[in-house]
C-alpha cells in the first residue's frame, strides 16, 4: 500500500464514526439516531482498518470502543445524554492519566510521544501538566456545553469547536517547544 493510499486509510479509520454521526445528527436532529450511525461506522472503520493495515491502531481503537459503549448505551436507553458525556468521559481519563503519572513521578507524556520529542524531563513535565489541565477544562467544557445548548450547537463543539481548540491549545505551547528543543535531535 503506498503512503498517500495509508493516510487515506487512517483518516477513514480515524474520522468515519465522527463524521457518520455529525451526517446523521444534521439530516435527523437526532443524538438517538446518530448513535447508531456511530456505532455502524466505527466498526466498519476499525474492520477496514484492520483489514488494510493488518493492525488496530490504538486511538482510533479506544476512541471507536468509548464510541461503541456509549452510542450502544444511548440506543440500548434511547437517551442521549450517554453520547454526549463521552468526550466528558474521554478527556477527564486523558487528564487523569497525565496528572496520575506525575504525581507517581513518571513522565506519561514523553511515554505517549516515544522519540517524537527530545527535551529535557522538567520541560516535559511542564508540559504534561498543561496538558492535563488543558484536557481537565475541556471536560468541563464538554458538560457546560451539553448541559445548557441544544443538541445541534454541542455536535459543533465536539466538532470542529474541540478540534479547533485542541489546535490553538497545541499552537500555544509552541514557545515553550522552541526555547527547549535541541538544534540537533539525538542520533539513534
Amino acid at each position: 500500500m503506498t503512503e498517500q493510499h495509508k493516510k487515506w486509510v487512517r483518516g477513514f479509520v480515524d474520522y468515519a464514526g465522527l463524521i457518520a454521526f455529525l451526517a446523521t445528527l444534521a439530516v435527523t436532529r437526532s443524538a438517538v439516531t446518530a448513535s447508531w450511525a456511530i456505532v455502524i461506522a466505527s466498526l466498519l472503520a476499525l474492520a477496514v482498518g484492520f483489514v488494510l493495515e493488518k493492525r488496530l491502531a490504538p486511538m482510533p481503537l479506544v476512541t471507536a470502543v468509548l464510541g461503541l459503549v456509549f452510542g450502544g448505551l444511548t440506543l440500548f436507553f434511547h437517551d442521549e445524554r450517554f453520547i454526549k458525556v463521552k468526550p466528558t468521559i474521554l478527556y477527564t481519563a486523558f487528564g487523569l492519566f497525565l496528572a496520575t503519572g506525575l504525581v507517581r513521578g513518571k513522565n506519561p507524556l514523553k511515554l505517549l510521544m516515544g522519540q517524537t520529542l527530545h527535551l529535557p524531563d522538567p520541560v516535559m513535565r511542564t508540559l504534561t501538566l498543561r496538558y492535563a489541565l488543558f484536557f481537565f477544562a475541556m471536560a468541563i467544557a464538554n458538560e457546560i456545553v451539553w448541559r445548557t445548548q441544544p443538541t445541534m450547537t454541542w455536535a459543533l463543539f465536539k466538532f470542529p469547536g474541540s478540534a479547533v481548540l485542541i489546535f490553538l491549545f497545541v499552537l500555544s505551547q509552541t514557545p515553550l517547544l522552541m526555547k527547549h528543543l535541541p538544534d540537533d535531535p539525538p542520533k539513534d
